[in-house]
């Protein structure tokens, strides 16, 4: 539970500008015969997946700046930046030259600045519980964090769970809501095996169920409480399958973007987080779990949807009807 509240507003994402269908991916069906997967699409969830052209960098100050337009902060208000990405391009000779194009991009100015790349596709959820820390903490008041990712080898879009896009998401972190779509950040935890880190092994159903306990712990929650689960979009039956063993109902999945977007890296549970909201299929106050799953590590950030605050035009309707 947060010290001091938190409050994560205004999830944006851009994908790859243009869309193929799964047919077009390179060697599909022999990699699905080598997967042992039948090449029925409508099992696995194969629908359409988003490649750009764009840089890492040119997709972070995208999705950052979609964030920042749609909470109303200006730039000069933010005072750190979480990246994070799967793979950061070069090495230590050309990182600064990445974090110099993205922040002079995004208008940060001289900002602080953190990289999490290390923890896969859990990348985006471990740079929200960093910033919900360092802002609980009092370190900084306003974090914007970013996740950008690309396939760069065509051969390797095609995984045997899930075919990939190409992506990045936004959201801000801060000491206050920003913008009409904001959610408390209630809890958090991460449950992990060392031994099971090496990526051929399974999802681990057991590390999602100690997250559960230590979130609805911390929260004094049953599972049955939580209004929808924000997971990665994996190949449907693993999703089901695996979350379902973690505790969880059928009924709080969300199972459509996995076939209209594909796995867009860590970004997944943010992204499905703005589409339900954009679709109204969010209630106040209700509770939203993000997870997300590598093997050897699990992680959840559990939060409350609070009311949109009333426009200005709204609020003078209101206070003319109150006299």
């Amino acid at each position: 539970m947060n010290v001091a509240p938190v409050y994560l507003s205004s999830p944006r994402y851009v994908l790859g500008e243009t869309e193929h269908e799964h047919t077009s991916i390179e060697n599909l069906l022999r990699k699905a015969h080598e997967f042992g997967m039948p090449p029925k699409a409508s099992i696995w969830g194969w629908g359409n997946v988003r490649l750009t052209d764009e840089s890492l960098e040119t997709l972070a100050v995208r999705s950052g700046l979609a964030a920042l337009n749609a909470a109303g902060t200006a730039p000069s208000s933010v005072d750190c930046l979480v990246l994070c990405s799967t793979e950061f391009p070069g090495g230590p000779r050309t990182h600064g030259q990445f974090v110099e194009t993205v922040m002079s991009g995004l208008g940060l100015g001289n900002a602080a600045f953190t990289g999490i790349t290390l923890n896969r596709c859990t990348n985006l959820l471990v740079g929200l519980r960093t910033a919900q820390a360092l802002v609980a903490a009092g370190h900084h008041r306003t974090v914007l964090v970013v996740t950008t990712d690309r396939i760069t080898d065509e051969s390797v879009r095609m995984e045997n769970f899930a075919l990939f896009s190409d992506g990045a998401a936004a959201v801000l972190v801060s000491d206050a809501p920003q913008g009409q779509d904001s959610y408390e950040i209630v809890a958090g935890a991460s449950a992990q095996e060392t031994r099971a880190l090496e990526w051929t092994n399974e999802i681990s159903s057991d590390l999602a169920r100690a997250v559960n306990e230590r979130i609805l712990d911390a929260a004094d929650m049953k599972i049955g409480d939580i209004d929808g689960v924000l997971h990665p979009n994996l190949y449907k039956p693993i999703v089901a399958l695996k979350e379902r063993q973690a505790g969880f109902t059928q009924e709080q999945l969300f199972l459509d973007n996995i076939p209209r977007l594909g796995h867009c890296f860590a970004a997944d549970p943010l992204i499905n987080l703005a589409d339900r909201a954009t679709a109204g299929q969010l209630r106040d106050h209700g509770h939203y779990l993000l997870v997300a799953s590598v093997p050897g590590v699990r992680v959840g950030v559990l939060l409350r949807k609070l009311p949109a605050a009333p426009t200005s035009e709204a609020a003078a309707t209101e206070t003319r009807e109150l006299r």
